[in-house]
């Protein structure tokens, strides 16, 4: 499944809310660029294809929507970090 069809999807945000995400492609950071999502109702940025400082770590949305991640998916997030 992409991204784009993944979020297509309501899932539960770090504010409490049941959103779907807006996508928002080549947001630019130290080490490159990203895809990220964000929050319709807090406005939060979570970067979906690693973990960066610059923008929220959607792990933690991982633990409030149990679907959201496979545990591959998520070794693969963490593998590709940037130093914080």
């Amino acid at each position: 499944m992409s991204l784009s069809e993944k979020f297509q999807n309501k899932f539960y945000c770090i504010c409490g809310e049941a959103v779907i995400f807006e996508i928002i492609d080549d947001i630019e950071c130290d080490w490159g660029s990203h895809t990220v999502i964000r929050c319709p109702k807090c406005e939060d940025l979570f970067s979906v294809d690693c973990e960066c400082p610059a923008f929220q770590n959607i792990l933690k949305l991982s633990p409030l929507n149990e679907q959201l991640l496979s545990d591959e998916e998520k070794s693969d997030y963490m593998k590709n970090s940037h130093p914080n």
